[in-house]
């Protein structure tokens, strides 16, 4: 039996761990994953061919970011996550809010910029192309928290409270679009925040804190507003498969907590990762300023003690 007319059985056994993390690939998510995957790969060989380091550390997180995409879209976790609403809730903050966060650490843009040739004289290749996307009047826009932060709050309340979510679900096309939806915007979301790649916008760190705390209040109240709900909210969940043996309106307040549990774990992720780099940044900055003055014989150091020297000549007289 189908549900939603795309081919997913309605007659899975009760969710267990175990099952739901059976392979189950979604070829789209399958095939992308193993292209990104090889793609930062050859990256990373063509710096290494040509002498040129790159932190192992990036790596491992872009890779990790791309399997947590991979869990959630080629597992039972996608099979369940069509008939239960929890089990798409994990989906959904996986991909929306902890994929994004650790793909962005891994710097596939500056790699891709490094790693990419240059054209010739008077020649546009992708590296060229690349940079043209960066610096457009588009990519300001979309990367642009007036534009990010709405985007952000309403792909859950726009989604979610309106028909748009059945339509989607309604189709396998449309459910792949939904993810893809959901990881695009996790990605313009997150981007500006974590400043590891080079963007349009570069806020200070104390601006970058604020914009994430901006957003993140709004999965705990849609997470609050499911956990309250006395009827279900969302008809492609109303009627669960009698197999899996579950309440719809208890699915739907497991989904709410989840939800707003989940809202809480990119901002702990987010601040350790602005920390570490405004860290870096400051030593950074005190290493300039050391070689600066090994340069020039600590002048600015000399100066300054000499200003001291004639405001006690003055003070003496």
């Amino acid at each position: 039996m189908d549900h939603s007319g795309h081919g997913m059985t309605m007659d899975l056994p009760p969710f267990t761990l175990g099952r739901g993390l059976a392979f189950s690939p979604d070829p789209f998510f399958l095939v992308g994953c193993l292209l990104a995957l090889g793609l930062y790969a050859w990256g990373v060989v063509r710096l290494r061919r040509r002498g040129d380091a790159w932190p192992v550390s990036r790596t491992v997180l872009f890779t990790a970011g791309v399997l947590s995409v991979a869990l959630v879209m080629c597992t039972k976790l996608n099979d369940y996550g069509m008939v239960m609403f929890s089990v798409h809730m994990v989906q959904h903050m996986v991909i929306s809010m902890l994929s994004p966060i650790v793909l962005l650490l891994g710097a596939p843009i500056t790699l891709a910029l490094r790693a990419l040739p240059v054209a010739g004289r008077g020649r546009t290749g992708p590296r060229e192309l690349l940079l043209m996307l960066l610096h457009s009047r588009y990519m300001r826009v979309i990367t642009h928290p007036v534009f990010t932060i709405p985007l952000f709050i309403a792909s859950l309340y726009g989604l979610y409270f309106t028909p748009l979510f059945d339509f989607l679900m309604g189709s396998k096309p449309g459910h792949i679009a939904m993810m893809l939806h959901f990881l695009a915007v996790g990605l313009v979301f997150f981007w500006p925040i974590m400043g590891v790649d080079p963007g349009p916008h570069r806020p200070g760190y104390v601006m970058r804190m604020l914009e994430l705390f901006a957003g993140m209040p709004f999965h705990a109240f849609f997470g609050i507003a499911l956990m309250m709900a006395t009827e279900p909210m969302v008809k492609a969940y109303e009627n669960p498969p009698a197999s899996l043996g579950i309440d719809a309106l208890s699915d739907q307040n497991a989904a709410g907590g989840i939800a707003w549990a989940f809202s809480e774990i990119p901002s702990v992720l987010v601040l350790i990762a602005l920390v570490f780099q405004w860290y870096r940044s400051e030593q950074r900055v005190a290493r300039r300023h050391d070689r600066a003055a090994d340069r020039d014989g600590d002048k600015e150091l000399e100066a300054y003690n000499a200003y001291l020297a004639s405001l006690q000549a003055r003070s003496g007289r």
